[in-house]
């Protein structure tokens, strides 16, 4: 929240309740529990605010949108450290992890075809422990 006001956003209401919602670890909500969850807060929200309010939150780089397989587009909070997302292919949990090593690195420099690389997005892919059980 901090952050935000430092940027000059204004903070209404509204708008900080879904930031309060995507306070914390692994957090990885779609807009309609991002919305379930400001409701409880802030009963009077509407679901176009909270779909709006991530819009904005995503422009800023505040926010990372992610999408898994055709699932629904989830809302990572984590913008602002180097991370990639462990997938379970069953129930769709998601999870930040840390690799080690320089995953730019490992493209070789005959698979670069003259681009200048920026960055790289990789998706760990399993089943979560809950959903291994049931296998």
């Amino acid at each position: 929240m901090e952050r935000l006001r430092n940027r000059g956003w204004r903070l209404t209401a509204q708008r900080r309740v879904v930031a309060q919602v995507l306070d914390g670890d692994h957090i990885h909500y779609t807009a309609d529990e991002i919305h379930a969850r400001a409701v409880e807060m802030l009963p009077e929200i509407s679901r176009a605010t909270v779909y709006n309010t991530l819009g904005e939150l995503v422009s800023l780089g505040e926010v990372i949108e992610v999408s898994t397989d055709g699932r629904a587009k989830r809302y990572d909070p984590n913008a602002h450290h180097a991370h990639q997302h462990l997938v379970c292919q069953s129930c769709g949990t998601i999870r930040d992890v840390h690799p080690t090593g320089d995953p730019l690195a490992s493209l070789p420099d005959g698979e670069r075809y003259g681009f200048t690389l920026s960055g790289v997005e990789v998706t760990f892919r399993g089943l979560c422990p809950s959903c291994a059980q049931v296998q």
